[in-house]
Order: C-alpha cells, then structure tokens, then sequence
C-alpha cells in the first residue's frame, strides 16, 4: 500500500488526456482509492508526462498512463521510459486493471440513420465485428486522435455522426449512448499505473517490477528466471526491448508476485544483481482489479 502522507501531499496528478479518456476514467478510479484530494491535469501524449514528472521532480506531483492492454498488448512509450523515471526515484506506486468496454454514442434516434463512426483508430479496430454485422460497408468510418475527441466533435446538428468512446466519456458532454458493449472481444482489460514518489508497504496483493540487462550470450536469461524459480517468485509478466547502444543487445523487464521487503525477495534480487549489468527497482506495489 502507498504510504498515508502521499495523498496529504500530492498536489498535482497528470493523467494521458484528454477528459473522457479512459485514462481519465481510471485516474478516477486511483483518486477514489486513495482518496486523493488534487488538480487533475491532462497531457496530450505519454511522453509529455514523463517530461514533466522528470522536470518537477516532486512528491507532491503523480501520473497516470496506460502500460498493457489485453488485446493490444504492451504500451511500448510507457516500458520504454520506466527505466529512466527509477533513475530519478520514481516509481510505479500502484496498479490498476481496468475494463475497457466501448459504446456507440450519437445523437441519432436509431442505428439505421447512422452515416459514419469517428474513433480512435484501437477503439475502431476492436469493434470491427460489430460495425459490418451492423452496417456492412455502408458506413464510413474515421480516425481520430482519441475517442474523447471523436465524442466530443459530435453535434446534434448531425445526427447522422456516431462515435465509439466510453460511457465515461457520453455522460461527461452529455451525449445518447444507442449501445454498450459494442467491442469484439469483451474481455478487453488495460493495466493503468500510477507513477510518483512515495513509499509502498507490503499488501496481499504485492507485486513487483524490475528492468535489467545481461550479457549477450546463451543461458543468460535462463539463468534469472531460474534464480526466481528457486526462490519460488510466480512471474506474471517479461518483456524485452532494444538496449539502443548495440545491435542485438536486449534490456528485460519483469513482473513478479511479492513485495521488496519480503526476505524471498530480497534474497532474489541480490543473486539477480550478480547476474545483470544495468539493473533497476521499477517499483514495488499493490494491484487493484
């Protein structure tokens, strides 16, 4: 669990924007089981919110974006830059596992006066199904920079206009929902983090992240994963991603049941030191499903 003075100081919690993503929702979502009490600010790309946790390098600042999808897999702009934020001792506090269920959002009376569907192109991709059983290709459909933007772009004017967001995100500019659960794949699940300085103690639900490097030779992953093996650590998770100094060599990063301060744990992550070049804590924290 994240430390009690970390929501009396938090001042500042910047979220991937914009209002009514599902970023925003689950910023919510972390507010209400923390009861945290600050500024929300939305940031237009994943990026700009590593920029500023860096910048301000504050306790009182945290953030919230996307690290995994179901279906989607891997948010590659969140893994990559999670190395560099343990660096300057910022670390993932806290995981939550939210449903992301799609809906279509007009002003039309009925389906059939639709003419065309604006989302962002994932939210597009993954209710392919459900617009040809619908509309076959009489529909035209376009790409928006994110389902918030394509909910908030209708008009009652234009009744004819249809967008594919979140019941979050209808309710919030107060627009019709003509039906819920429109994605494909209904177990359609994100894995949002929250990112800040604080200490976390140990929960039921402990998890913990860690990023290093190896030698590039044979059996030099095995032999980590074997180290977490033998101190009967469950991986749920391992990812590998260019090292970008040298063709061919990887960093990894992993995902295990457990908390730092757990004696198996730290007995593990000594014996993985010795194994590892570059090695960082990503963060030791509790998970919210």
């Amino acid at each position: 669990m994240i430390d009690n003075t970390f929501s009396k100081n938090l001042n500042k919690l910047i979220y991937l924007g914009p209002r009514g993503s599902y970023s925003d929702a689950a910023k919510n979502k972390f507010i209400e089981e923390y009861t945290l009490t600050t500024n929300s600010i939305p940031c237009n790309s994943i990026s700009e919110v590593i920029r500023i946790l860096i910048f301000e390098n504050s306790s009182h600042t945290a953030a919230v974006i996307p690290i995994e999808n179901s279906i989607e897999g891997i948010v590659r702009e969140t893994v990559d830059n999670l190395a560099e934020l343990s660096s300057h001792g910022i670390y993932i506090l806290s995981e939550l596992h939210f449903k992301i269920e799609h809906s279509l959002i007009s002003h039309a009376k009925n389906k059939s006066e639709i003419k065309t569907i604006s989302s962002h192109p994932q939210a597009l991709a993954q209710c392919r199904k459900y617009i040809y059983s619908n509309w076959n290709d009489d529909i035209q459909t376009f790409a928006t920079l994110s389902t918030s933007a394509a909910v908030s772009s209708l008009s009652e004017s234009v009744p004819q206009n249809a967008a594919i967001g979140s019941e979050y995100c209808a309710n919030l500019y107060n627009i019709p929902i003509l039906e819920k659960g429109i994605n494909d794949e209904k177990n359609n699940t994100t894995r949002f983090i929250l990112l800040g300085k604080a200490l976390t103690q140990k929960d039921t639900r402990s998890k913990t992240s860690i990023t290093f490097s190896t030698e590039n030779k044979p059996g030099a992953l095995n032999k980590i994963l074997k180290i977490l093996e033998d101190f009967s650590l469950n991986m749920s998770y391992i990812d590998s991603r260019p090292s970008r100094k040298q063709l061919g060599e990887y960093v990894f990063y992993i995902d295990f049941e457990g908390h730092i301060s757990d004696e198996n744990v730290k007995s593990a992550l000594n014996a993985v030191k010795k194994c590892t070049g570059k090695f960082e804590i990503l963060g030791s924290y509790d998970v919210i499903n």
